[in-house]
């Protein structure tokens, strides 16, 4: 399995140039969702991923009663969304999602990617439910990244927590939400 994860890291490495290739505007130049029409937050759904993936993929978003709601059939069991933050993910990060939203134990039983191809506006590397920057919660504003999930998180625990040296690193980290962030740009370039 540890074969496996470092495969997956290089080989996502290896393939940052070509997603960045059909790159799009950056998150923080997007528009506010709420005032879009449907076809434009699904063009910015769709903007998070690679368009072999996002050409099939389900677009939702979250309601004003906080439901999921349904913008565009999929048929790959791919989800993408334009807000809160711009993103597509595969079946075991929907399961994550929602594992986090309702601040369940996440039942993660493969791998698992997600794209913020836009970055995204910034997070806590330290606290799943930080809502802004501390001086002690490790702010981070990520460019644009790929996101990936294992089942055994103890293969997370000889990767960095550091996300400044531009490399791939472990985001919350000793919690049941970690998950590794591998960017598609470097973050110097990002700051």
């Amino acid at each position: 399995m540890k074969k496996t994860m470092t495969a997956l890291t290089l080989g996502m490495l290896a393939v940052a140039p070509a997603v960045l290739a059909q790159s799009h505007d950056q998150h923080a130049g997007a528009p506010a969702a709420k005032t879009m029409t449907t076809a434009q937050k699904i063009r910015l759904a769709l903007s998070a991923g690679p368009a072999d993936i996002t050409k099939n993929a389900a677009v939702m978003e979250i309601g004003a009663d906080g439901k999921m709601v349904e913008l565009r059939k999929g048929t790959n069991g791919w989800m993408c969304m334009p807000a809160p933050e711009v993103m597509c993910l595969d079946k075991q990060w929907q399961n994550w999602a929602d594992a986090w939203m309702s601040k369940k134990d996440p039942k993660i039983t493969a791998i698992g990617v997600g794209y913020m191809l836009r970055g995204d506006r910034g997070a806590s590397n330290t606290d799943p439910f930080a809502t802004a920057r501390t001086p002690s919660n490790d702010w981070v504003v990520s460019p644009p990244h790929i996101m990936v999930l294992t089942p055994d998180t103890k293969q997370l625990d000889a990767l960095p927590t550091d996300w400044h040296s531009g490399g791939p690193w472990v985001m919350w980290k000793g919690t049941k939400y970690a998950h590794i962030m591998v960017p598609t740009v470097a973050m110097a370039a990002a700051k």
